[in-house]
């Protein structure tokens, strides 16, 4: 029951900061910025979604698949 609800939750969290760095509401993002300055302006954002993005809904997808099959 835990990978359900661990996996909605990452699920969630994915899309809604998918949803908004689509709308650019990017003010909410504080380490954005950190790593912009520290990675440079391509490689800080690239970092930033996949760690604030792609790797919870991956993980999220991973839970579900875990608890279904």
């Amino acid at each position: 029951m835990i990978n359900l609800i661990l996996g909605i939750l990452c699920i969630l969290y994915g899309l809604f900061t998918l949803v908004l760095r689509l709308t650019n509401h990017l003010s909410i993002f504080g380490k954005l910025s950190a790593m912009k300055e520290k990675f440079g302006e391509k490689t800080g954002t690239i970092i930033h979604i996949i760690g604030y993005t792609v790797v919870p809904l991956a993980l999220g997808i991973v839970l579900l698949l875990k608890f279904f099959i």
